[in-house]
C-alpha cells in the first residue's frame, strides 16, 4: 500500500492516465455530470470529502497549465472564488453553463462531497519538464 499521496486506487490510476493538454473536472455533489468522461466519485456524505481538500491533494500530484472556474462563483462563493484565485494564479472564468458544456470533453471527472454551488473548476494538464 501507498505510504503517502492519493490512496484511492481509482483515482490514482486515472491521473496517471492523463497526458498533456487533458483536461480534469473538480466538481461539487450537484454538478451535473455527462456520459463519457471516466468519473471518480469521492463523495461520502455532505462536504466530505471537502472540494479544498480534494482540490489541494490534486495539485499535490499534477502539473496544471491552466484552470477555468465558472464566473458565477464571484457572485454566488466568494470563499470558493478565493481559495481558486489563491491555489490557481491566472484563473479564467466561463459561464456556468459554459463550463458545463466543457465537463463533456473532460478526460476525468472528480466528484467531491461539497456542498456549495459553484465549487467547480476545470484543470487543463501540463508536463513536468
Amino acid at each position: 500500500m501507498k505510504r503517502s499521496g492519493i490512496l484511492n486506487r481509482h483515482l490514482a490510476g486515472a491521473l496517471a492516465e492523463l497526458g498533456h493538454g487533458d483536461e480534469l473536472l473538480v466538481c461539487d455533489a450537484g454538478m451535473p455530470i455527462p456520459p463519457g468522461p471516466r468519473v471518480v466519485d469521492l463523495a461520502f456524505r455532505a462536504g466530505v470529502p471537502s472540494f479544498a481538500e480534494v482540490l489541494d491533494g490534486l495539485l499535490a500530484e499534477l502539473v496544471v497549465e491552466g484552470a477555468t472556474a465558472a464566473e458565477e462563483v464571484r457572485t454566488a462563493a466568494p470563499a470558493t472564488a478565493g481559495l481558486l484565485a489563491e491555489r490557481l494564479p491566472g484563473l479564467g472564468y466561463v459561464s456556468h453553463e459554459e463550463l458545463k458544456a466543457r465537463s463533456a470533453r473532460a478526460r476525468l471527472v472528480v466528484r467531491t462531497g461539497e456542498a456549495t454551488p459553484y465549487a467547480n473548476v476545470s484543470l487543463r494538464c501540463g508536463v513536468f519538464f
